[in-house]
């Protein structure tokens, strides 16, 4: 296996009993996954990966993507946000108006 460039995880809310309880997966963060894995692989993204994810703890601000190994927290992630990160992540740079404090 190839390590991945960049990881991008996306909250889908699930707790260890494998329940959806919090924000994200009531905010459409399945459908959303699906969106940007489809988008990396549009776009010829090499060496991106797309990971779903447990609850992040940030449910104000879901749905919630990170971006590794830049470290960077997108909340209230949306298609729009997903494709603004995405343009931002292919020129090298944070989509910094998305970022969360």
């Amino acid at each position: 296996m190839t390590r991945p460039e960049i990881h991008i995880f996306i909250c889908s809310s699930s707790r260890v009993s494998g329940e959806p309880k919090g924000t994200c997966s009531k905010k459409n963060s399945p459908d959303l996954i699906q969106y940007i894995e489809e988008e990396v692989s549009t776009r010829g993204m090499e060496g991106v990966l797309v990971t779903n994810t447990g609850c992040f703890k940030q449910c104000d601000d879901g749905p919630v993507m990170v971006v590794y190994p830049h470290g960077h927290w997108y909340g209230e992630v949306d298609e729009s946000a997903v494709d603004q990160i995405l343009d931002a992540l292919e020129q090298g740079e944070a989509a910094e108006e998305l970022l969360l404090a």
